[in-house]
């Protein structure tokens, strides 16, 4: 199913790429820096990136905003409150929150690929209070409740 939605680019981020695919298959649409100079992470350090952009989406959708793994991996880059979540009324710029789990600073620069956003249909719940909950083998075990 094709949804739509519109993106807006902010005053002085025009330069600053919209979101995209890095294949056809791609789930996930990468976000770019939309900085005015280069930031530069220091180990442990975390910081809101802009994006330069708004969108407006349709109810039902959400935004999820997710780490690049090529950046988790190489430099320990990665998003606090993962998966961020973009809801379909908001309307003010993207950020991401950054984060350097690395052993180096990391050096942000204009339109760096910095996340990835993915979007996803939210279902509709309707809450039903009983009594008790049915039985189950698991029942209430969590948390390495099933070994290592």
């Amino acid at each position: 199913m094709l949804h739509y939605v519109q993106i807006h680019k902010l005053p002085g981020h025009e330069d600053v790429r919209i979101p995209e695919k890095m294949s056809s298959s791609a789930s996930g649409y990468d976000l770019y820096a939309a900085v005015e100079e280069e930031i530069v992470l220091q180990p442990g350090e975390r910081k809101l990136i802009p994006t330069g952009f708004a969108l407006a989406m349709p109810e039902g959708l959400e935004a999820q905003i997710r780490p690049r793994s090529g950046l988790a991996m190489k430099h320990g880059i990665t998003c606090l409150n993962t998966p961020g979540t973009i809801d379909a009324d908001y309307r003010g710029e993207v950020k991401v929150l950054l984060i350097n789990l690395g052993q180096e600073p990391f050096a942000i620069v204009r339109n760096e690929r910095i996340a990835q956003m993915v979007f996803q249909e939210v279902p509709q719940i309707q809450f039903e209070q009983v009594e008790a909950l049915s039985e189950t083998v698991r029942g209430a075990g969590g948390f390495g409740h099933t070994g290592k």
